[in-house]
C-alpha cells in the first residue's frame, strides 16, 4: 500500500513546553486517520510541522515516499488548519474562483466542489450570510479544488451545532469513499469512532497508540452473569480457558475474556455444571473505555 506521509521521531519544543515527543506513524493511501487527544496533546503542532508552517525541533517526515520535496508535495495536499478566511462581501462562487485564480486551477472545479459539500443552492450568497457550518463546508470545498491526494482537517466540527456536525461527517465519509486519504485532528472520541479507519492517540505530546480503530477496541468483550448460587458460578467460570479475569460487584459477575466465547457456548458449559443463569449479557468494550484505560495507564506511569 502506498505511503502518503511518513513521520519519524518527530519532536517539537516551545521553550520549556515539550509539545511533541518522539512521535512516529505512517499514513497509508485510501484511509481516514484521526489524531485523537485532548487540547494541548500536540495534534495541531504535528499537523503544522508536516504542513511546513511550524519548524520541528527534531525528527523527520516525508511526503509520498520522499520522492518530492515538501514544497512540491504540498501541492497535492488540501488542508484546513485554521478558521476559514474568505472575503465576506463576495459570494461562495467568487471566493472559490479567486482561490482557483491564485492556484492556477480551472474554474470548472468550483461548481463540482460546491455540489460535493451541498452548497450549490447558496453559491451566489455572500460569505457573510453563511452559518458557521456552511463556512466550514465552503472551506472544505476550497481545500478540494486541486483534487488533493490527502485532505487534512484540524478539529473540523469545532463549534458546530449537531446538524452542522452531522453534515461535516457525511461530507468526510463521501470524500473518503471517492478515494481521497483524510487526516483529521480531533478531541472527540465520537468523531474518530464514526468517521476514521485508523487512529493515533496523543497525550501531552506522547503517542499512546497507533493503529486501526477496530484494533484499538479489539478485545474479546465481557459477560455479565448472575445465578442463584454465585459461589458455584464463580468457581465454574474461573476454570474456563477463555476467561481472563473476573470481577464481582453488586451480586453480579463481570467476566472478561482472553479468547472468543459465544453466549450459547458459555450457557451450555455452565448448564453442564448444573448452573442455571438468571442473567446473561455480552458486551464489547467501547472505544471510549479503551481510550480512558489507555490514558489512565499513562497517568500512572
Amino acid at each position: 500500500m502506498e505511503t502518503i506521509l511518513s513521520i519519524r521521531n518527530l519532536d517539537k519544543k516551545f521553550g520549556l513546553i515539550h509539545a511533541v515527543k518522539n512521535v512516529s506513524f505512517d499514513i497509508q493511501k485510501g484511509n481516514v486517520y484521526g489524531i485523537l487527544g485532548p487540547n494541548g496533546s500536540g495534534k495541531s503542532t504535528t499537523l503544522g510541522i508536516v504542513l511546513n508552517v511550524v519548524n520541528r525541533t527534531g525528527g523527520d517526515y516525508s511526503w509520498f515516499g520522499g520522492k518530492l520535496e515538501t514544497h512540491e508535495a504540498l501541492k497535492k495536499v488540501g488542508a484546513i488548519i485554521e478558521r476559514p478566511n474568505f472575503y465576506p462581501y463576495m459570494s461562495a462562487v467568487k471566493n472559490l474562483e479567486l482561490v482557483c485564480k491564485i492556484k492556477g486551477i480551472p474554474y470548472s472545479k468550483v461548481e463540482e466542489k460546491l455540489t460535493l459539500v451541498g452548497l450549490m443552492e447558496r453559491k451566489d450568497s455572500k460569505f457573510r450570510t453563511f452559518s458557521l457550518g456552511m463556512k466550514q463546508r465552503l472551506a472544505i470545498a476550497s481545500a478540494l479544488l486541486n483534487d488533493p491526494e490527502i485532505l487534512i482537517l484540524d478539529e473540523p466540527t469545532n463549534g458546530l451545532d449537531p446538524q452542522g456536525i452531522h453534515q461535516i461527517r457525511d461530507i468526510i465519509r463521501k470524500i473518503a469513499a471517492m478515494g481521497t486519504t483524510i487526516l483529521l485532528a480531533s478531541h472527540l472520541l465520537d468523531e474518530v469512532e464514526k468517521v476514521c479507519s485508523h487512529v493515533v492517540v496523543l497525550r501531552k505530546g506522547e503517542m499512546l497508540y497507533s493503529g486501526s480503530v477496530d484494533g484499538m477496541s479489539a478485545n474479546e468483550g465481557f459477560f455479565e452473569l448472575e445465578a442463584s448460587d454465585m459461589q458455584n458460578l464463580k468457581t465454574a467460570i474461573e476454570s474456563h480457558q477463555a476467561v481472563d479475569k473476573i470481577k464481582e460487584e453488586n451480586g453480579r459477575l463481570t467476566v472478561y475474556l482472553k479468547s472468543h466465547l459465544e453466549p450459547e457456548e458459555l450457557n451450555r458449559y455452565l448448564f453442564s455444571k448444573n448452573i442455571a443463569l438468571s442473567h446473561l449479557v455480552f458486551r464489547k468494550t467501547s472505544l471510549e473505555e479503551q481510550f480512558l484505560e489507555l490514558t489512565s495507564k499513562q497517568n500512572k506511569s
